[in-house]
């Protein structure tokens, strides 16, 4: 889905009277319809937005399921002490991560990419460790020694005991975790430069900036807004309940 693009013909239409909707030019008539006759590439930046959303949901809660494992299951010098520490990232404020996380981007040369739009939230966040860790905690012991004690490797009992019996939390933190990569929009504003790497969010402030005399196309931007959040809003609306349950379960120790 385009928006409206500015097509101005060379000569009216045969037959069409000087003073005709006909011989208007194609993005006049977007303007006098209360558009504001610029365009969209609607379905780039949604495809950009789908790549994204998926890098960091998969990447984020693959690595925080193994943190959170190491930090709950294994047995090590200054586990908790590291946890803490650990836990102290939950108190810098986003903002204050967004130049050295540019400026790592920009020296890996992933500027204007998907990959560098995904990547400081990829590989994992305190809250999504903190999350898994809390419901690890709840798994039975016995359950996991029996494991060992049959030949398993640490390696094997994280992937096919501990993910199969964490699937509730982990469906959960993987639907928020795509729904705030989805939403995000300043970090993806300072990376993306052109469309190909441009989200939807960001797409959408690009359009609305696009003010000629008559000002935003207001219904055009409320359109792509509306399709815009409408896969969220059936997403969280289908897991609510769920999402709610297992936040409340991994509080409880």
């Amino acid at each position: 889905m385009r928006g409206r693009t500015a097509s101005f013909p060379s000569s009216p239409p045969s037959g069409a009277s000087p003073g005709s909707s006909a011989c208007r030019p194609a993005g006049q008539a977007a303007v006098d319809a209360g558009g504001a006759g610029q365009a969209i590439n609607f379905w780039r930046y949604l495809l950009n937005s789908i790549i994204v959303a998926t890098l960091v949901t998969v990447g984020q809660v693959f690595f925080s399921a193994m943190a959170a494992y190491a930090f709950a299951r294994l047995r090590w010098r200054h586990r908790d002490k590291v946890f803490t520490f650990f836990l102290m990232g939950l108190m810098i404020p986003s903002i204050f991560t967004l130049l050295p996380n540019f400026v790592l981007i920009k020296e890996l040369g992933l500027v204007d990419t998907l990959l560098g739009i995904a990547l400081p939230t990829m590989l994992m966040t305190p809250f999504a460790v903190f999350f898994l860790r809390q419901f690890f905690l709840g798994i039975s012991r016995e359950v996991e020694e029996a494991a060992l004690v049959d030949g398993a490797s640490k390696i094997r009992v994280f992937f096919q005991l501990i993910i199969p019996m964490s699937s509730a939390p982990i469906a959960t933190l993987s639907i928020l975790t795509y729904i705030a990569a989805w939403n995000d929009y300043f970090w993806p504003l300072m990376v993306s430069y052109t469309d190909k790497s441009r989200v939807l969010t960001v797409g959408l402030g690009v359009f609305k900036s696009q003010t000629p005399q008559t000002g935003p196309d207001w219904a055009g931007l409320m359109a792509a807004t509306l399709v815009a959040a409408l896969p969220m809003l059936l997403l969280f609306a289908a897991f609510a309940k769920r999402i709610v349950n297992s936040i409340g379960f991994s509080g409880i120790k």
